[in-house]
C-alpha cells in the first residue's frame, strides 16, 4: 500500500477502536455520588465475605464457663485465615478491577475453612463467605455488558468493511492486470 492510501487510515482507526475497548467497558461513572460509587463496586459481596470471616473468627473465641479454649500453634491459622478473607472482601470493594482474583480468593479460604476453623465457623461463617466470594465474583458493573455488546458490533463492522474494501480493492487490480494483458 502506498503512504496516501485511504485504507491506511482504516486500519488505524480500528486499531484504535480495539484499543479503546477495553477502557471504555470498565469506565467507572464520573458523578452521582455514593449510589453511582456502590453501583460501580462489588459492595454487597465484599460485605458478606467480611461478615463470613468475622463469624469464622469469633468460632474460634470458644469461652466454656471458666474454662477458655486456646489452641497452640495450629489455632494461627483461625486467626490467620479469617484475617484475608476479610482482607480480601475489602479489597474487591476498594479495587473492582481485580474482583475475580478477590473473589477466588475469598471462596478458597470458606471452603478451607471448613478444615481450619471450627466447621468454617459452624458452618455460618463457610456459608457467608461462600456466598460473598461468589457474590463479588459474578458482579458486573451496571452498562458494562451492553457497552461492550454495542463496541465489539462497532468493531466488527468495522473489520468487515476493511475486508470489503480490501478485497474490492484486489479486485480492481486484477481487472487492471487483466485489461494490461490485453493490451
Amino acid at each position: 500500500m502506498h503512504a496516501t492510501d485511504p485504507h491506511d487510515e482504516q486500519i488505524v482507526d480500528l486499531d484504535d477502536l480495539l484499543k479503546t475497548r477495553a477502557s471504555r467497558a470498565a469506565a467507572a461513572p464520573t458523578s452521582g455520588g455514593a449510589a453511582a460509587w456502590f453501583r460501580s463496586r462489588p459492595a454487597v459481596g465484599g460485605g458478606i465475605a467480611v461478615l463470613g470471616a468475622l463469624a469464622m473468627l469469633l468460632s474460634t473465641q470458644l469461652d466454656l464457663g471458666n474454662i477458655t479454649v486456646h489452641v497452640g500453634i495450629e489455632g494461627m491459622q483461625a486467626t490467620i485465615l479469617p484475617i484475608v478473607i476479610a482482607l480480601a472482601g475489602i479489597l474487591a470493594v476498594a479495587m473492582p478491577a481485580h474482583r475475580i482474583f478477590y473473589g477466588v480468593i475469598v471462596l478458597v479460604g470458606s471452603v478451607y475453612s471448613l478444615v481450619a476453623v471450627n466447621l468454617g465457623g459452624f458452618f455460618v461463617g463457610f456459608l457467608l463467605g461462600c456466598v460473598g466470594g461468589i457474590m463479588v465474583v459474578s458482579w458486573a458493573p451496571r452498562g458494562a455488558a451492553a457497552t461492550t455488546e454495542l463496541v465489539d458490533a462497532a468493531s466488527d463492522a468495522a473489520v468487515a468493511a476493511v475486508a470489503e474494501a480490501q478485497q474490492a480493492e484486489d479486485q480492481a487490480s486484477g481487472v487492471r492486470g487483466i485489461a494490461e494483458g490485453r493490451a
